[in-house]
C-alpha cells in the first residue's frame, strides 16, 4: 500500500486487521528454512555482533524488541509485537517520494541448539511471510547465532523477493535498491543498538 502522506496509527490499524485474516501471496511459505525457490531475487546478509554468551542473550532481547526495524525511514507496526507463530505486522517505509505500508506474518520461529560441521551452534530468530498488501512477495529471516567454537556472534539475514505491485515491477530496480539499504542498515542497528560492538 502506498501512500503520499504517512497514514495515522488507526489507518494502519484497519490495514493490519484486514490483512490478518489474509493468506500468503507467495506458494514457497517456509523455504528459508532450507532452499529458496527459483525465480526470487536472494539476498543473504551477516555481521559479527560481537563475542560471548552475554552478547548473544542481548542479541536475541534486540531481536525481540524488533531492533533491526528501527532505522530511522523505517517503522515497525507495532515493536511490541510478540514473537509467535502467526503474529502480523505491519513495516512502515519512508520510499518512493512518500510512504509505503507492507503487511506481513511470521512464518516460524527459531529457537535451536545445533551443529555445523560437528561445532555446537546456537540460533534464536523468526522469518516472515509476506501478506497481500505488500509491495513484494517472499520471505525473510531474521537470526541470531552464537558460534561456539569460537564463541562468535552473528546476526544473519536470508530473503527471497520478487515484485507483487506493478509499481515494484515497474521501479524495480529502486526497489532493489532500497532492499539492499534495509538490510545494510539493519546490521547496523543490530551492531550498535543493543548488542555489544564488533569485534573484528
Amino acid at each position: 500500500m502506498i501512500h503520499i502522506h504517512k497514514p495515522s496509527d488507526q489507518q494502519i490499524q484497519i490495514f493490519l486487521t484486514a490483512q490478518r485474516v489474509l493468506p500468503f501471496n507467495y506458494a514457497a511459505v517456509g523455504a528459508t528454512q532450507r532452499q529458496p525457490p527459483a525465480g526470487y531475487a536472494v539476498d543473504h546478509n551477516r555481521v559479527q555482533v560481537g563475542v560471548g554468551q552475554t552478547t548473544f542473550e542481548a542479541a536475541k532481547a534486540a531481536i525481540r524488541r524488533w531492533q533491526m526495524f528501527d532505522l530511522g525511514w523505517v517503522q515497525l507496526c507495532w515493536p511490541i509485537a510478540p514473537l509467535v507463530l502467526g503474529t502480523t505486522v505491519g513495516v512502515l517505509a519512508n520510499a518512493f517520494g512518500g510512504w509505503t505500508l507492507n503487511a506481513c506474518r511470521i512464518v516460524y520461529l527459531v529457537d535451536e541448539m545445533g551443529e555445523e560441521d560437528g561445532l555446537a551452534v546456537e540460533r534464536f530468530g523468526f522469518a516472515y511471510g509476506t501478506l497481500p498488501g505488500h509491495l513484494a512477495r517472499g520471505e525473510e529471516r531474521f537470526m541470531v547465532e552464537w558460534r561456539q567454537d569460537n564463541d562468535t556472534v552473528w546476526y544473519d539475514i536470508l530473503a527471497f523477493s520478487q515484485p507483487n505491485h506493478w509499481l515494484a515491477r515497474l521501479g524495480y530496480p529502486i526497489v532493489r535498491q532500497f532492499q539492499k539499504r534495509f538490510a545494510r542498515d539493519s546490521k547496523r542497528a543490530m551492531v550498535s543498538g543493543g548488542c555489544s560492538q564488533i569485534n573484528r
